[in-house]
């Protein structure tokens, strides 16, 4: 698939997937030893919902504008109420006309000893990504292919933290690329919590890349814990556009699971389209 991300900020995948990143930052912020968050292919860093591209997709009409309209109950609004703090953030009161991607989310929740490596080869998006973030001493724009910045920079000097892989899926291999280049990095790096997203768009190819995962954390010793998130706006129709997305986080926060056993049941409704959505919350066997 192509996955242009401007085409489609703020859409139903941005919001799980960012969600899931909030928690697991949040969880990091509980100590007070430094983590740094390395995103391997970061994108522009910001988005306009009014551009071209993001009216085209339209995505976001779907995705954020649902959800941040939605009445959340009074346990799930603590959980989901930072990131999207972090969307109102950037968004004048009553409207919305940005979306940040990854890293800029990343960042609004960085503290002073914390810090963010942000890879981005695509020239446009890194000029972007580079304006977004001008002069921050606590964040890093690298002009390095994701793939090669995903062994490279691992493990950090803070040796607590966050790897969020999240490519573009436009080569044909970039799953086999994805299992390949976490178990690398992961080899050098068991300690570290890994959040990797994927379009589901064929059952097979998603099992075997949780499969591939899920093996290669068992494999260290100790063990490392894998939890797969696939969470479904409508069926899948063939040529159609993508209606189911994908996590695969591993080392997750203990809190996590019971957290997204909270969250997704909300998400359903706004979500879903022609109906509700659905998820599956699993740990996937290697």
């Amino acid at each position: 698939m192509n996955y242009r991300h401007a085409f489609h900020a703020g859409g139903f995948a941005d919001v799980i997937k960012h969600i899931v990143l909030v928690r697991m930052l949040a969880y990091l912020q509980e100590k007070q030893a430094p983590f740094r968050v390395i995103d391997t292919h970061a994108g522009a860093g910001r988005y306009d919902l009014t551009g071209e591209e993001a009216r085209r997709g339209g995505e976001w009409l779907t995705g954020i504008a649902r959800v941040l309209q939605a009445r959340f109950s009074e346990n799930t609004l603590p959980l989901v109420a930072p990131y999207l703090d972090i969307i109102r953030a950037f968004n004048a009161p009553g409207k919305l006309e940005a979306y940040p991607g990854s890293p800029l989310i990343a960042r609004a929740l960085l503290r002073p000893q914390d810090r963010l490596t942000a890879c981005e080869i695509e020239p446009g998006a890194r000029r972007q990504l580079i304006d977004a973030l001008r002069r921050d001493s606590q964040a890093r724009v690298v002009d390095l292919d994701g793939w090669m910045a995903l062994p490279a920079f691992v493990p950090p000097n803070e040796r607590r933290g966050l790897v969020l892989i999240d490519p573009s899926f436009e080569q044909k291999d970039e799953f086999e690329k994805l299992a390949d280049g976490f178990a690398e990095a992961y080899a050098k790096w068991p300690t570290g919590s890994y959040l990797i997203w994927y379009p589901v768009k064929s059952r097979r190819v998603t099992d075997t890349l949780a499969r591939l995962v899920a093996g290669a954390a068992a494999a260290s010793k100790p063990a490392g814990k894998c939890l797969r998130l696939e969470f479904s706006v409508a069926p899948q129709a063939p040529g159609g556009p993508l209606a189911s997305t994908g996590l695969l986080i591993v080392n997750p926060p203990w809190t996590l699971a019971g957290e997204l056993k909270t969250i997704l049941p909300e998400l359903e409704k706004p979500l879903g389209q022609g109906g509700a959505g659905r998820f599956r919350l699993e740990t996937p066997k290697p």
